[in-house]
């Protein structure tokens, strides 16, 4: 059983568990668990990694799970997989839990949690080379000054079409889809007005920018680096993630309620191998193995050259100018330990649920009129929804400490344009914004997963 414990369906898996996972001693014994096999999706991108390290490394096993891996062609797939129970757990765009509890934007509604983040930062906007070529450049070179940034961005909508005004992201309502257009908002251009929104699975994203389907994107690593790197030519990156909102939530582990009810000592088991995953993750000694790791064709099949510079933190910008734009840094992508300027409250750490981030979620959903307004019953929805109550309990039992509250004011100087968000006063927040949408326009190529 041993040997079989784990398998990932792709169309060439390894066969087996590694002798590394092998020799991993069991502290759970699979048969004191409601429900030791379990069927755990992933999508392709560099934020597979805490997934294939605990398939690979035996954490699965050492809690007594025997878990098949799922590898979900988008993450639509694999939301809905989780939603119709096709997959036990999957990692989900941290919009995606809200969104279900909400219904925003006619999301399916339904009882989705989250137990933790998977982790945080790991994306970037993607811009095509006539982008370019009507004067943008990365916003680090902006030095800060929005004007700058907006009459650049300004002159290039000026001058194109509109029919050629497409930007992608990797799902509707995302945390990727509101920062685009937090990110246009605060340059003074109205995303609902200047361009349109697509919704393309990350593998996609570069053919489709290769071809001209589209200006720029959003998505997770390593698809902004392909852009530079693998083709070069196609495009730079603009940001990253963590250049509009440092310290932001990327991709939760996700979950049905019924699941955590029916299977609570399962549950627990899960939560536990994927946080000693993502401590793996985390520490730097171990990062070139896992951006070799997750190249390998079972997970993003990309080259390791393409999935290190995130995982590691060496991030080329690229250009198209010759200049070198390397900029080297440990919370490119964060798993469990938090840089010295985000650890700002006592056990916080990149794993932790704040209940506050899913808040933030629900005004952006209702600024861009996705939501009739913020829900009335905001904080009991993100309590639901994300399982913080839990997760404190599970990660005592690990000896890790986590903070005692579940809200947390943002301070300006984390968000692009430096506008702090106390969760206090959502609705505030939200009718501080100038730039607003009566209603989203979403368009969909080919089939909505």
């Amino acid at each position: 059983m041993a040997v079989s414990s784990c398998a990932i369906n792709a169309s060439k898996a390894p066969q087996g568990l590694s002798q590394a996972a092998l020799a991993v001693e069991q502290v759970v014994d699979s048969s004191t668990l409601e429900k030791p096999n379990l069927t755990v999706g992933y999508v392709p991108v560099n934020d597979c990694a805490p997934f294939a390290v605990a398939w690979e490394k035996g954490f699965f096993r050492k809690y007594g799970l025997n878990v098949q891996l799922s590898r979900e062609a988008s993450w639509g797939t694999s939301r809905d997989g989780i939603i119709f129970g096709r997959l036990d757990a999957s990692p989900v765009v941290c919009g995606a839990v809200t969104n279900a509890r909400t219904g925003a934007e006619g999301a399916r509604h339904a009882p989705l949690c989250a137990a933790m983040t998977i982790h945080r930062h790991g994306n970037a906007l993607t811009m095509n080379k006539a982008m370019w070529e009507s004067g943008l450049r990365p916003w680090r070179e902006y030095n800060g000054d929005l004007e700058d940034f907006g009459r650049d961005f300004r002159r290039y909508f000026d001058n194109i079409p509109s029919e050629q005004r497409v930007w992608a992201v990797v799902l509707s309502s995302s945390i990727y889809e509101y920062f685009v257009r937090y990110l246009s908002a605060a340059a003074g251009v109205a995303p609902d007005d200047e361009f349109r929104i697509v919704i393309i699975p990350p593998p996609q994203m570069v053919v489709n920018m290769r071809i001209g389907a589209m200006q720029a994107y959003m998505v997770a690593e390593p698809w902004n680096t392909r852009a530079i790197t693998g083709n070069e030519g196609i495009g730079f990156t603009f940001a990253q993630g963590r250049e509009i909102w440092q310290g932001h939530p990327d991709r939760l582990l996700g979950v049905m309620e019924s699941f955590i009810n029916e299977n609570p000592k399962t549950y627990r088991s899960l939560v536990k191998a994927m946080i000693e995953a993502c401590q793996y993750c985390s520490e730097q000694k171990n990062r070139e193995e896992v951006a070799k790791l997750i190249s390998d064709k079972s997970f993003t099949g990309a080259k390791p050259n393409l999935t290190r510079a995130a995982i590691v933190g060496e991030y080329n910008y690229g250009g198209f100018d010759g200049k070198k734009r390397i900029v080297r840094s440990p919370d490119t992508t964060i798993f469990f330990d938090l840089p010295p300027n985000l650890a700002r409250v006592p056990g916080d750490h990149s794993t932790f649920l704040w209940q506050s981030e899913s808040i933030w979620l629900m005004t952006q959903a209702a600024r861009w009129g996705q939501t009739p307004g913020i829900p009335k019953n905001a904080e009991a929805l993100a309590r639901k929804a994300w399982r913080t109550d839990l997760y404190r309990e599970i990660a005592a039992e690990m000896d890790i400490e986590c903070p005692q509250e579940d809200y947390k004011i943002e301070p300006a100087e984390v968000f692009i344009d430096n506008r702090e968000f106390d969760p206090s006063d959502p609705v505030g927040y939200l009718n501080s914004f100038e730039i607003r949408a009566n209603r989203p326009k979403s368009f969909f190529l080919g089939a909505r997963s």
